[in-house]
């Protein structure tokens, strides 16, 4: 399988975490990382290298000149970087029909073998929304005028290479991200809001308790489902649980639920 990260230096180790929870749920199946970038070092990406190699991984480096977005349009504080995701098929190799996005912040409990054949005919992207009444209703609103009732989370996605290439133009995202500034309409996460404002209805929708697990709402979850998304259940079942939001099990005075379990992905990681 086929797996895209874009990040820089401050997510090194948060990408091993993920990486090795990956390898060690799917011993039976080898992978191929491509590293999407701009800023690491020579040295930063061949440390990166070695370490997927010594597990029976291969890792590709994907560099971005910064030059290519020479005629993007930028939102506030954000860089280029906010395309990375939309437009990665501009830089993957033209032979990959399918890529599996996945952010640094996510551990993967279970095989992802069903994603190797989920139909993906017809849409750019499968993901999963988080089904979290306060969650729905703010981006409900924030997002009115395109009566989004779907709104998908982008820190994991199967990517939908070929149709990509055929239905995404470059200068249609800038000229839509041109419209957000007139407009002023402010975008809190601007490739995921972009995602869903332009793109929704081609996005496959797959569920949020086994393809993008939100940790913060583990109780949430459990009383929902009468008690039987519980603990077992999502270490039986749940694919990617993904540490969404500011506080991230890797920085000093986490107490998540999951902490436990991320610690433990982490020394089997870095020692």
């Amino acid at each position: 399988m086929n797996l895209l990260v874009t990040l820089n230096a401050n997510y090194i180790k948060p990408l091993k975490v993920m990486l090795a929870s990956l390898f060690y749920n799917n011993a039976h199946r080898t992978f191929t990382i491509y590293l999407m970038h701009s800023s690491l070092t020579e040295d930063e990406v061949a440390g990166l290298a070695e370490w997927v190699g010594e597990r029976g991984h291969r890792l590709k480096e994907v560099k971005v000149d910064p030059g290519c977005f020479k005629d993007a349009p930028i939102l506030f504080h954000y860089t280029v970087e906010m395309y990375y995701r939309l437009l990665a098929w501009k830089f993957l190799p033209k032979d990959l029909d399918r890529i599996l996005y996945l952010d640094p912040d996510i551990l993967v409990l279970n095989p992802v073998d069903p994603l190797d054949d989920l139909d993906m005919d017809g849409y750019l992207f499968a993901a999963a929304y988080h089904d979290i009444i306060s969650i729905t209703e703010i981006n409900r609103i924030r997002l009115t005028p395109y009566k989004i009732d779907a709104y998908y989370n982008s820190g994991v996605l199967l990517m939908n290479l070929a149709r990509l290439r055929e239905r995404i133009r470059e200068e249609d995202i800038y000229e839509f991200v041109d419209t957000m500034k007139k407009q002023r309409i402010k975008l809190i996460m601007p490739d995921q809001d972009i995602m869903n404002m332009m793109f929704n209805p081609e996005i496959k929708n797959l569920d949020e308790k086994i393809y993008n697990y939100d940790a913060r709402y583990y109780q949430y979850y459990k009383l929902m489902s009468g008690g039987e998304c519980d603990m077992d259940y999502v270490i039986r079942n749940t694919i990617f649980l993904h540490f969404c939001g500011k506080k991230k099990p890797w920085k000093e005075n986490y107490s998540g639920k999951f902490h436990a379990l991320y610690k433990h992905y982490e020394k089997m990681a870095i020692g």
